[in-house]
């Protein structure tokens, strides 16, 4: 079936190829122009592209699906929406549908931790212009650049009560997801035991430690990036009400 085929023969990725290449400067340069347009893109106009992007986001995911099913590729042990990078597709759409901030909270660490990680070292058996390619690139990328439209057009700004609510979601999460591990043989967000291939998780200690590893270093980062992020005052409150000489 070519391009919406089950295999990967005429269609082998490799990692920093002119493909690849292609994907993470077209990461940038989008990145950049939500920054440089942003006060244009403070208009309620941008209504309609919000909700044209979370439809496109549906549809090809919904695609995707389809596209494991007729090729043999669904299982229950691996298809299921459980990954970090899947959990961010599904809050990115709630966010562009409803904007409502908690979404974005949540989203702007797991997007910009999770899948900027995906676009720079992906996981993926398929290059252009195969479907998946589509698919693995376009989800990620809107993962990364909707938070970003959000903070510099949208003025939503994360505090450090963002950092407690992603530390709550993700721990009531994973021993939800563990149990479902269990039950189907999976190995969601890498709870039962690290992928075969070279990953950070290498050096974050043996199973299930790692796992204890991985919570702390997520708190981290989240912290590095509220700091990045967060809204940022000409003066403080305690500089406003000192008295002028």
């Amino acid at each position: 079936m070519g391009w919406f085929g089950g295999s990967s023969k005429n269609y082998h990725f490799e990692m920093f190829s002119v493909s690849h290449f292609f994907i993470i400067v077209l990461l940038l340069v989008v990145a950049s122009c939500i920054y440089l347009y942003r006060q244009k893109l403070k208009t309620d106009k941008t209504r309609n592209w919000e909700i044209g992007a979370a439809i496109s986001l549906i549809t090809i995911e919904v695609t995707y699906h389809i596209w494991m099913l007729i090729n043999g590729n669904w299982d229950i042990s691996h298809a299921i929406p459980l990954e970090l990078c899947s959990i961010s597709l599904i809050l990115n759409i709630i966010l562009l549908l409803t904007r409502k901030k908690i979404f974005y909270e949540i989203l702007l660490f797991t997007a910009l931790l999770g899948a900027s990680q995906a676009i720079f070292t992906p996981l993926l058996n398929y290059d252009f212009p195969h479907f998946r390619f589509y698919h693995f690139f376009y989800t990620h990328l809107m993962s990364i650049w909707v938070p970003l439209y959000f903070t510099w057009a949208k003025g939503y700004r994360p505090t450090i009560w963002s950092v407690l609510k992603l530390f709550i979601f993700l721990n009531v999460l994973m021993p939800i997801i563990m149990l479902i591990n269990k039950l189907v043989g999976g190995n969601y967000m890498f709870l039962s035991h690290k992928p075969s291939s070279t990953s950070l998780l290498d050096v974050l200690g043996p199973y299930p430690w790692y796992i204890l590893s991985l919570d702390g270093l997520l708190i981290t980062l989240s912290l590095i990036v509220w700091g990045l992020f967060r809204e940022k005052t000409a003066k403080t409150e305690l500089e406003r009400n000192l008295p002028m000489s």
